[in-house]
């Protein structure tokens, strides 16, 4: 086992703490395998009576002198069998359960998260959500299965053998730690790899994500076979990386399978000898043999069953570090009433790589006027506007919205009384009417469009509305993505608009109209906070507020 789960146990302690699903199959394992060693032990002590009887008893040799016998054998079969069945029903259902409910968590946990926290994990943890922790049903299925019949089974088949023929439970005794023992070696042998098997598909989904991303521009240069070779090299290193696995998996399976059918057929020589000789009944001999292979049976599987899980418990691993490491932010309970509300920046500073960014920021955001925060790349800007959102926590001064601190509001309410443009706009798989989730007909949507120039995108397209785009917005090009989210924040009634470089991707005369939009609403009482540094946005500022960073000088 590798050395990450082997230093909490056979089970992570935090799958208990963390999911009520893993809590009841937990228990319905450990029952399960209570149930599974009795009719272990029945079926093994009634099939040794029998047929040392039928061997050793001529007159005994009919079916109708075993009648009980053999009903309880039949009972203990029955019964093994729908343990078994019914083990193996709920613990696919509880699979499916506890890997939702772990998704769900890691999902809540990330959107609670201050986003310069989740920042270095984003990767990570999506590579967990998307494939990462589908892996774990291996281990909930199979591992900890195997897991309960060792605690249960193993014991007490010894106990039996012991009171049968103390000589096998010898030999067993002594032979047992060795499957253990190489399990360890195997482990030591392969510390780490779960690990970096995750990291490396991490990186490996990052970069080809990337190069399909950039497809569309690639293609549009006549340079889209350039990635030809480096899409071979992830390819070739993700093959490299799931043959290690298998290598393993197959070199451990192969040696707890040799070492266990070598220590049963130690205890079968033994059995055979001392019958010759007449060293021990042929009853004893019977049921110590048939217990021997249900002693090391659950170990063989405990020891396969975990690799084949590996990978899934090394991104329950990542999922288990967010939920404990990653810091949610605290909400109060202040609800915003709806309207216009002033918005006050007094020397905000966030902590940034080098300093603070941005560093003492003083701002009065006012209704009825627009306000631009401008200055240089990495300053802080889009972190001030993420500050007045709520989504990062000041490390110096305040927020204050409507006269109150922006740690003491609902975020609920305020997030209701506003609109946000972010520098990328985030757009759903599906068509462009349900990205902008307003009824097309209404002629306000038309008047919007016309202000932002979507008008001119939809006359371009082939289906309209009903044009089809991808995840994050493939399909259409960072201009239209910008004109169907300016758009949508144009449509909106909020109070509040927060926009961030809205006419970074608009030539001169849609960013003449757009900002003659943006000044109208403003006009009209709403309160207009814009991140920008284009001449044309400055322009139409009722403030502009400078924004700037501090960066901390480091010792050489």
């Amino acid at each position: 086992m590798s050395s990450e789960s082997g230093s909490r146990g056979p089970v992570d302690p935090r799958l208990w703490r963390h999911s009520r699903a893993a809590r009841g199959y937990l228990m319905l394992t450990v029952g399960v395998g209570v149930v599974t060693a009795a009719a272990v032990i029945v079926s093994a002590l009634m099939i040794g009576t029998i047929l040392a009887g039928v061997i050793t008893d001529p007159a005994a040799r009919t079916v109708a002198a075993w009648t009980t016998q053999l009903l309880v054998l039949a009972g203990a079969v029955a019964v093994r069998v729908g343990s078994t069945w019914a083990q193996t029903r709920y613990s696919h259902r509880a699979a499916l359960d506890v890997v939702a409910e772990l998704k769900g968590q890691v999902l809540e946990a990330a959107a609670a998260a201050d986003p310069r926290a989740l920042a270095p994990r984003r990767e990570r943890l999506a590579t967990v959500l998307t494939r990462g922790l589908d892996g774990l049903r291996p281990y909930l299925t199979g591992y900890l299965p195997a897991l309960g019949l060792a605690l249960t089974v193993t014991p007490a088949t010894l106990l039996v053998i012991a009171l049968q023929d103390l000589t096998s439970a010898v030999i067993i005794f002594v032979t047992l730690p060795l499957v253990p023992i190489f399990m360890i070696l195997i482990g030591l042998l392969t510390r780490g790899t779960a690990r970096a098997r995750l990291e490396t598909m991490t990186r490996l989904s990052a970069q080809l994500l990337d190069l399909l991303a950039g497809l569309p521009t690639l293609r549009a240069l006549g340079r889209e076979r350039g990635p030809a070779a480096r899409v071979r090299e992830l390819g070739e290193a993700h093959r490299r990386s799931t043959m290690a696995a298998l290598r393993y998996a197959f070199l451990s399976a192969m040696v707890l399978e040799l070492l266990a059918t070598l220590c049963v057929a130690l205890v079968a020589v033994s059995i055979g000898l001392r019958l010759v000789y007449g060293g021990m009944g042929l009853a004893a001999g019977v049921i110590a043999l048939i217990l021997a292979a249900e002693v090391y049976l659950p170990l063989r599987a405990i020891g396969a069953q975990f690799h084949a899980a590996e990978d899934g418990v090394a991104a329950a691993d990542e999922a288990f570090l967010a939920l404990e490491e990653l810091p949610a932010k605290a909400f109060g309970t202040h609800h915003v009433s709806p309207g216009p509300v002033a918005i006050r920046l007094e020397g905000l500073g966030v902590h940034a790589r080098s300093g603070l960014a941005p560093h003492g920021l003083d701002a009065s955001c006012q209704p009825g006027l627009v306000t631009v925060l401008t200055g240089a790349n990495g300053a802080g800007k889009s972190t001030a506007l993420a500050a007045v959102l709520g989504l990062t926590a000041p490390d110096e001064g305040r927020v204050l919205i409507g006269g109150r601190d922006i740690a003491e509001l609902n975020p609920q309410s305020w997030w209701a009384n506003l609109a946000w443009l972010p520098q990328r706009p985030a757009l759903i798989p599906g068509t462009l009417a349900e990205n902008l989730g307003a009824d097309v007909a209404d002629p306000r949507v038309a008047a919007a469009c016309a202000r932002t120039g979507f008008d001119i995108v939809l006359a371009e397209t082939k289906d309209g509305w009903d044009t089809l785009v991808g995840a994050g917005g493939e399909g259409i090009s960072l201009g239209q993505r910008q004109r169907l989210a300016l758009t949508r924040t144009l449509l909106s009634d909020a109070p509040v608009l927060l926009l961030d470089e809205p006419t970074a991707h608009l030539d001169a005369a849609a960013e003449a109209v757009v900002l003659g939009a943006l000044t109208a609403r403003a006009r009209a009482g709403a309160t207009v906070v814009i991140v920008g540094h284009r001449p044309a946005v400055l322009a139409i500022a009722d403030e502009v507020v400078e924004v700037r960073a501090q960066e901390v000088a480091h010792a050489v």
